[in-house]
């Protein structure tokens, strides 16, 4: 098959790539759409080895269509429209992964904005709601609200009635974005300092971050009494000073995860409960992909170059000829 592989000097090339096989409760998918994250740059660069066992070819979540299944397959059958979420081995003409990582696409989405979804939703389920346990009426502030995983964010956010709900992004563009996805207050980090704006409207309950560095301490300050801050990245820095009186005198929870290493029967647990909770809305439209752009596998490095740029709204995406 093809894939897009890792060179030397760490550019990416097509090529080509053994078909991976697969176990008794994998399936394969012909992949039409690959989505692209901020962890394929740090992979790339040799920061986020994949976990044992997973494809080193880049790629957390796909679009496709199931071209074979294992023996123990009882969801899917050959023919099935899907998206999934992957360890790796995204970027390829072909995917394998557990049977309790694929969602059903929708006929009314593009196998393109299929591949929008499954990394940045499940992230979002597994952060606000499982991890911090975001409740009806709680104050939400969603860092980054135009990522791919900040447009689910707000949406999810909104769906499921929290109260205020606050997003940051870097232009004027990207906050009229955040607005139409759900935020109430949109704060440009680049023009405001977010902290005076949000302690001004009171705080938030449920804070999700992938910045890090000085956000950090930040984060603490405008957290409310028993709040719940969850770190999902630190794309400024993994080390911060810390004053942590306020987390103590606030009772607040400072916590942090991953999605890609958990086990295949964590991860169909999140995958339920995206299917039981928020599938619905996006059959029906009510929470909707938000895609930026395309591109051929062959121009994956232009991709990149776009993701670490930062300029995009939403989801860059990879699709098949």
């Amino acid at each position: 098959m093809y894939a897009v592989t890792i060179t030397d000097d760490q550019s990416l090339t097509l090529g080509e790539a053994d078909t991976p096989e697969i176990s008794s409760t994998d399936v394969l998918i012909e992949v039409k759409a690959a989505g692209l994250n901020r962890a394929d740059l740090m992979q790339r660069m040799g920061m986020y080895p994949p976990p044992p066992g997973a494809s080193d070819i880049l790629g957390l979540e796909v679009a496709g269509v199931v071209s074979a299944v294992g023996d123990e397959v009882s969801e899917w059958a050959v023919g099935d429209r899907v998206c999934a979420l992957l360890a790796g081995g995204g970027y390829a003409e072909f995917a394998a992964v557990d049977e309790g990582s694929v969602l059903p696409l929708p006929d009314s989405s593009s196998f393109a904005e299929g591949a929008c979804l499954p990394e940045a939703m499940m992230t979002v389920w597994a952060n606000a709601f499982l991890r911090c346990g975001l409740q009806p009426g709680e104050s939400f502030l969603m860092h980054g609200g135009t990522s791919g995983i900040g447009v689910m964010g707000l949406q999810m956010a909104k769906l499921a009635g929290a109260g205020t709900i606050f997003a940051t992004a870097g232009s004027q563009e990207k906050v009229d974005a955040c607005v139409h996805l759900g935020a109430d207050v949109a704060i440009n980090y680049r023009e405001q300092d977010f902290a005076e704006v949000v302690e001004a409207k009171g705080g938030a309950d449920v804070i999700i971050d992938m910045v890090g560095g000085d956000y950090v301490q930040k984060n603490i300050a405008i957290a409310k009494p028993d709040g719940r801050i969850c770190n999902i990245a630190y794309q400024d820095g993994f080390e911060a000073s810390i004053n942590f009186l306020p987390v103590l005198m606030k009772r607040l929870v400072i916590t942090a995860t991953t999605l890609r290493a958990r086990p295949n029967d964590a991860k169909r647990d999140i995958r339920d409960a995206i299917l039981d909770d928020f599938w619905p809305a996006v059959i029906d439209g009510t929470i909707k992909p938000m895609l930026d752009t395309t591109f051929g596998f062959a121009q994956a490095a232009d991709a990149h170059e776009m993701l670490s740029t930062g300029g995009h709204i939403g989801k860059i995406v990879l699709v098949a000829d």
